[in-house]
């Protein structure tokens, strides 16, 4: 057994050699957004649903982060349904490396 330890990159998903990495690390930050609005404002799935245009099962999909059946653009859809500003910004980057997207949020 080695004692090696390999620090890892921003994104796990590219850790662990996902070819669609930053479409992955970009949807699970959207969803940890979401249920974290769910969740602050004690909405039952049902409930969430019905904000979201969506039924329960896609919720419980969603809470619990399988997220193959969400695009991005769905994922931004459901954080304005939940009166969220979504604000999308481009600009170079300085080192010449390949573009990134990044989500943050302000609370």
């Amino acid at each position: 057994m080695s004692d090696k330890i390999t620090r890892g990159t921003a994104n796990v998903f590219a850790d662990l050699g996902y070819a669609d990495a930053g479409e992955r690390q970009t949807k699970t930050r959207l969803a940890l957004e979401i249920n974290g609005l769910i969740k602050a404002r004690r909405l039952k799935q049902a409930e969430a649903g019905e904000i979201l245009g969506v039924p329960q099962p896609k919720i419980s999909a969603l809470a619990n982060y399988r997220l193959d059946g969400f695009s991005v653009e769905r994922l931004m859809a459901f954080l304005t349904a939940l009166n969220q500003d979504v604000e999308i910004i481009i600009r170079p980057r300085r080192d010449r490396q390949a573009g990134r997207v990044l989500v943050s949020a302000v609370r």
